[in-house]
């Protein structure tokens, strides 16, 4: 167990590995997380709530999470194209 733990947090220095951050999912919505490299968090993007990283840590507690202002750096959405979209 301890091999896959280290072998999960290896690159911790640059953010988050790929490997564990493709296993985790928000506590509350059970939804994928991203994760932003400029704020050093995971981000639900199903409810809009941040979670930090701390000392490589994703701390995923749901009173550690955050809600999301407007000015955050939100994922673009590539399903819709807003300049073709149909508006009622």
């Amino acid at each position: 167990m301890v091999r896959v733990s280290i072998a999960l947090l290896k690159d911790r220095g640059s953010g988050i590995g790929k490997t564990l951050s493709e296993i985790l999912v928000c506590p509350l919505s059970k939804q994928p997380l991203r994760y932003c490299e400029e704020t050093n968090t995971l981000i639900s993007d199903s409810i809009g709530v941040s979670f930090p990283i701390k000392n490589g840590i994703p701390c995923l507690v749901p009173n550690d999470g955050k809600i999301l202002e407007d000015d955050h750096p939100k994922k673009p959405d590539n399903d819709v194209d807003s300049s073709t979209a149909k508006k009622d």
